[in-house]
């Protein structure tokens, strides 16, 4: 049995709007491991977002794509923390930060320092962020290259910030934009896709044996990149396009069959 590639995308697709993580989902994502295949959390969370998440599913070896693909790493509970870095992909900042200012005066913005938290020119809402939160000066933001620059505007849509970010041209950088107002910010080229490319070639997966599961505009390249992908039953139509089959909704557990239709 050929072992497949496995990328899943973490809230709205494993975990729920309220924050939980079903047993269903949980079962069905050991049951996958159990099988030998290679089960990849890939998330725009942080590193220090997603290492709770791996414990929840009891994944203490393997990979994690991080921060929309700028941050790779390498679980093993042999090592301290019970992580490896594998590759960091980093960018100056300053250039969109400066234009999206001109925009956004009143927006939040924070820029990750890996494995530990963030630094930001305001605290965010509560629970948005995880880590060490340092508020700083707006420039102290690009003092030094980073791997993702978070925006949060609550007062606008997503469709205004979608907008927003193609009439100022954002060119060298990646972005994608949230369910709400916010907006993340990766090295240019730099997505989930990208990141997962790079582990399937190390691990020696054909691209037919590979499975992407997501709801997210932060999924699409994703979902094209996979062989098989599949979007979440909740998922808007851009996402539901760049997909080859739907399942259901994160509420009806709709991962869990994916899982279950995969070789043993």
């Amino acid at each position: 049995m050929s072992r497949y590639l496995v990328a899943l995308d973490i809230d709205g697709t494993l975990i729920g709007y309220d924050g939980g993580l079903s047993p269903a989902v949980r079962d069905a994502v050991a049951d996958v491991q159990a099988a030998g295949h290679h089960v990849v959390l890939s998330s725009g969370r942080s590193l220090i977002a997603m290492t709770p998440v791996a414990e929840l599913l009891g994944i203490t070896t393997g990979w994690m794509v991080c921060s929309n693909g700028a941050v790779t790493v390498r679980l093993d509970p042999d090592v301290p923390n019970g992580w490896q870095l594998d590759e960091v992909r980093t960018f100056d900042p300053g250039p969109a930060l400066r234009l999206l200012r001109e925009e956004l005066p009143d927006a939040r913005y924070a820029v990750e320092d890996i494995g530990i938290g963030f630094r930001m020119n305001a605290l965010f809402p509560e629970g948005e962020l995880d880590g060490e939160h340092q508020v700083v000066d707006f420039e102290q933001l690009w003092s030094r290259e980073v791997t993702r620059v978070v925006i949060r505007s609550p007062e606008r849509t997503p469709e205004e910030f979608s907008e927003m970010a193609a009439r100022i041209g954002l060119g060298d950088v990646t972005y994608a934009v949230g369910w709400t107002a916010w907006m993340d910010v990766a090295p240019k080229g730099v997505t989930k896709a990208s990141g997962l490319e790079r582990l399937r070639e190390r691990l020696g997966v054909d691209r037919a044996a590979t499975v992407a599961v997501g709801d997210g505009r932060n999924d699409v390249d994703m979902l094209r990149w996979a062989g098989r992908g599949v979007a979440m039953g909740h998922a808007d139509d851009v996402v539901r396009a760049a997909a080859d089959e739907v399942t259901g909704t994160v509420d009806e557990d709709g991962v869990v069959p994916v899982l279950l239709s995969l070789p043993r």
